[in-house]
């Protein structure tokens, strides 16, 4: 009898922001994949905040559109408002952020899915792997059915024996009125993997139609050309919505600790450990006690719906506590709630069990991405996810491996966290964990990221074609602004309209454009020559923000650059398999302990170990004649 399924070379288990990335990006590239999920009507679902980007997640979907994934055009294309965050500051800060329709964002990521070519779709729940000679061939499903394939992606999100909490009720599953899933975690634990356990929340669901809104401060969004994708075909044809910023005071908080004793937090069933940037409202009151008053951001969840999310009451306090407080919050009077608050804790295996491909080093071609490596966030979850369809067929079809490094790309820096230091608490990605915060801006991500994407075939020609010109352009402006020589009482009056001192002598227009209180977008309007050169090369405001970047910010870059060669020497120094670490005496024995546990790749990775010494580094330097 013929088979009735293919051996595919790719199956990725779980159809979330990971899942997503992780089966285009291989189907992408050429391989036959396989996308397993539980729900087809729930594909890469917002189960928390409906929200893309914020601070340093904002970069990393900049990242994976520079590279060919699908985040930034599906945000773009479900964007119900846009902001950039941190414009006060300088522009390795600037963070892009969404609010999106939850729903169109979902029906989007179908409808690219089921469009895709060399991409099957399964609805089922994987239960168990099949592995032979130390390698993975394949999964088995509740339903019975077993598929064949080379490699297999994990992306199960919060799904492995998810168990969820509303004060001292505790039901099982892995989003709400969505089942958990049994099987795999036992089926690794078994095979000698290190499992842990992680907690998260959500809050409370809002019928906008209960609150009073002129009671609450209204946050519009930006009027401007920002968005995610580098792509100028990707936008936004629904209707633009406001947030809405409100606050907790002394009775809500009065309230919400007389639940204190009913919390799953507090009494000792739930003891896996929560995003530490992502409190509850009740671990905010614990932390926070000598508070009056906490911001919540109303959001809606879509561009016609009823339903708000209110981010910062996240909560698994008892409902009925959640809904009292609540109504204590000017503006909540009267307010109607859809659903309360919920926690719920899942499995997660120490992401240290991972090669820097996500391959797993226990059982060869097995790949986790997202959640179930610790971390938290759609972003840090779909960054992971393109990286693992990646390298899972390269594995396969060109024998290589594509990994970014620490100043390349904040998912460079997600990924290597990960799989050297390891997690003990939900991984969020910021700005801080960046040591080359200059060199990975959200406007140069295309100009780090892209050719390395056309290296691999996930960038087609079209994008590179768009890509190319506008370095091109951007070169010209820069060109224009270095060459143009300016005469004082060409440029006076405007410099005295913004503030600043007026030149005694002829300039470079680049002088001009260096000060601190002058941009290309105010002189655009005010200097006709910039005017008249933009308007003839098609300069658009993405260029033109581009352009003043580096003008601006050039010494900087370079500095940071010149860091980064330095220490990259090290990435280059490659120590993986070779030594025995435990037989090496003039080693610390905490870094024998560690080496031998993570088994760097580099130098430059053993350096970022924890308990490992420069003392350390300097040994193995020695041992490699250095």
């Amino acid at each position: 009898m013929a088979e009735l399924f293919p051996v595919y070379d790719v199956i990725v288990v779980g159809a979330g922001h990971a899942g997503c990335e992780a089966a285009c990006a291989a189907a992408n590239l050429g391989s036959k994949v396989l996308l397993i999920t539980l729900d087809m009507n729930k594909i890469a679902q917002m189960s928390c905040n409906p929200a893309v980007g914020g601070i340093a997640k904002g970069q990393i979907v900049r990242e994976i559109d520079a590279l060919g994934g699908y985040m930034g055009i599906v945000t773009d294309e479900s964007t119900i408002q846009f902001r950039m965050l941190n414009l006060s500051k300088g522009p390795a800060m600037w963070s892009p952020r969404a609010q999106c329709d939850r729903m169109h964002f979902s029906l989007r990521w179908r409808d690219i899915i089921e469009h895709t070519e060399n991409l099957d779709l399964w609805q089922d729940d994987v239960v168990s792997l099949i592995l032979e000679g130390g390698g993975v061939a394949g999964v088995t499903t509740k339903l019975g059915v077993s598929f064949k394939a080379r490699r297999v992606i994990l992306t199960n999100g919060t799904f492995l024996d998810g168990l969820m909490h509303v004060g001292r009720v505790s039901f099982e599953g892995g989003r709400i009125a969505e089942p958990a899933t049994h099987g795999l975690s036992e089926q690794l634990r078994e095979y000698g993997f290190t499992v842990g356990r992680m907690k998260t929340g959500t809050p409370v669901r809002v019928d906008g139609r209960s609150v009073d809104f002129s009671k609450l401060v209204r946050q519009d969004g930006d009027d401007d050309f920002h968005k995610f994708s580098f792509l100028p075909s990707s936008g936004s044809s629904l209707s633009r919505r406001p947030c809405y910023i409100a606050y907790t005071n002394t009775t809500v908080h009065e309230i919400l600790r007389r639940g204190f004793a009913d919390s799953p937090l507090f009494n000792g069933t739930i003891k896996s450990i929560g995003p530490r940037y992502c409190p509850s409202i009740e671990t905010k009151l614990d932390t926070f006690a000598d508070r009056d008053s906490h911001h919540l951001f109303l959001e809606p969840e879509g561009e016609r719906t009823t339903e708000y999310y209110l981010n910062g009451f996240s909560s698994s306090l008892p409902w009925d506590i959640q809904l009292e407080a609540l109504r204590h919050v000017e503006g909540f009077e009267n307010v109607k709630i859809y659903r309360p608050g919920y926690a719920i804790e899942y499995d997660f295996f120490q992401p240290t069990q991972l090669y820097p491909t996500l391959e797993t080093k226990l059982i060869k071609g097995l790949y986790f991405a997202g959640q179930i490596n610790g971390t938290t966030g759609y972003e840090e979850a779909a960054a992971q996810g393109l990286m693992a369809g990646i390298n899972a067929h390269l594995s396969l079809h060109e024998n290589r491996e594509f990994v970014l490094r620490r100043d390349q790309a904040y998912i460079g820096v997600l990924i290597d966290d990960l799989v050297t230091k390891g997690v003990d608490e939900p991984y969020r990605m910021f700005t801080s964990r960046a040591e080359y915060r200059i060199l990975l801006r959200q406007d140069d991500a295309d100009v780090r990221l892209t050719p390395l994407g056309r290296s691999i075939g996930l960038v087609d020609d079209e994008r590179f074609s768009i890509f190319e010109d506008k370095i091109r352009r951007r070169d010209m402006l820069m060109d224009f602004v270095q060459n143009l020589s300016i005469a004082p009482d060409e440029i006076n009056g405007i410099l005295e309209t913004l503030d600043s001192s007026p030149l005694r002598q002829r300039v470079k227009f680049v002088d001009i454009i260096t000060r601190p209180q002058v941009s290309m977008f105010k002189l655009r309007e005010m200097f006709i020559p910039l005017q008249l050169f933009l308007e003839e090369n098609g300069m658009g405001d993405e260029v033109i923000e581009a352009a003043e970047v580096l003008i601006k910010y050039i010494g900087y870059i370079d500095r940071e650059k010149l860091i980064a060669d330095k220490l990259n020497r090290l990435e280059n120094l490659v120590i993986a398999d070779k030594f025995d670490y435990m037989q090496i005496n003039s080693l610390s024995y905490e870094a024998r302990q560690k080496l031998t546990k993570i088994n760097p790749r580099t130098i430059g990775q053993a350096s970022r170990i924890t308990g490992v010494s420069p003392a350390d580094i300097n040994v193995l330097l020695i041992l490699l004649g250095r």
